[in-house]
């Protein structure tokens, strides 16, 4: 308590004042119907609640066919196999989970609302070494107009959206720059067997959402999340959700997508501070689509809520067993 710390002289006077005081905060306490303890809790910001890393599962109707494309072709390690859903590594805080529509929360039908950006150094070589392997591209690599970045946007198996781009050396992209110079990017291991060059890697990546109104939904992560600005395009807002991965904003009317009620993506925030944020956000007015509990089917901690324009928003924590064995190693390591 402050009056522990107070600067007040030594002698009766100040054990008499010391005491007032310690009533006096009491009495404030009670008159407030608010226990110390409780006081506390209610100034937590959920800036103080940790987010180890991110998750976008993406749901298929042929999920061999997406599974042997992101293994063999972008060259990512898997780190977890539930059998509906394969989650694999892309950076170093940025996960991939593959799902099978008839088992997940969304179906391949709905309208593929999400862009998954891949930063990384290597843009022209990544360009190249896809065109070769046959990739379908929207456009060619090219500098943006709008923006300092050089980039392409190719289409994976199902048609979602995959942008690979380089951030350029300017003042606009200077906050995140900085952060990215602060991390090693990842390439594949050794001994994988995919087609991907040793030598290409991925520094981290955007999940880039699409809204009506961006002020709105610039509020709702600044608020409700904590989360920080790092780029300013105007049309498009960057947030820092975990190391390496980011939650891109975007005005539907200049973006790659369109507003969509419906949306085949669910995006996810690993935690180990899962039930702290559940309370935090109930505590927020958000409404649960899935309440706090341990799967029944899978060893996770789970649960799911949305944002302003309907993306479905999960909170996970994987529980020690097998199957998590890779993907805990990873976080633990982070």
């Amino acid at each position: 308590m402050l009056v522990t710390q107070s600067n007040l002289g030594p002698g009766r006077r100040s054990i008499l004042t010391t005491s007032v005081l310690i009533i006096l905060v009491f009495l404030g306490f009670l008159m407030t119907g608010c226990t110390p303890k409780e006081e506390v809790q209610k100034e937590m910001d959920v800036r103080d609640l940790s987010i180890q890393a991110n998750l976008v599962f993406f749901y298929y109707k042929n999920l061999e066919a997406a599974q042997r494309f992101y293994e063999d072709v972008i060259g990512l390690e898997m780190v977890l196999d539930y059998g509906f859903a394969k989650l694999y590594r892309i950076s170093p805080t940025s996960y991939i989970g593959l799902v099978d529509e008839q088992k997940g929360m969304h179906s391949s039908d709905e309208p593929k609302t999400v862009t998954l950006s891949f930063v990384t150094e290597e843009i022209d070589e990544w360009y190249h070494y896809l065109v070769e392997q046959g990739v379908e591209m929207r456009g060619p690599l090219k500098d943006a107009t709008r923006h300092p970045t050089r980039g392409f946007v190719a289409y994976d198996p199902e048609g979602y959206f995959l942008e690979f781009e380089r951030f350029l050396d300017h003042p606009q992209n200077e906050k995140l720059l900085k952060i990215l110079s602060q991390h090693n990017a990842v390439y594949p291991l050794p001994d994988a067997e995919g087609s991907r060059p040793k030598t290409l890697g991925i520094l981290a990546n955007i999940f880039w959402l699409y809204y009506k109104d961006l002020e709105d939904a610039q509020r709702f992560y600044e608020d409700v999340f904590g989360f920080d600005l790092q780029v300013d395009q105007g049309f498009a807002k960057v947030y820092t959700s975990s190391a390496t991965a980011f939650v891109g904003l975007v005005d539907e009317a200049h973006g790659l997508h369109r507003f969509s009620e419906d949306k085949a993506v669910t995006l996810s925030f690993i935690s180990e501070q899962i039930d702290d944020w559940y309370d935090s956000l109930i505590e927020k007015g958000l409404v649960m689509k899935d309440d706090l509990a341990d799967s029944e089917r899978i060893p996770v901690r789970a649960f799911v809520t949305s944002d302003i324009a309907g993306y479905y928003l999960e909170f996970d924590r994987f529980l020690p067993h097998e199957l998590n064995t890779k993907i805990l190693q990873y976080l633990e390591s982070q």
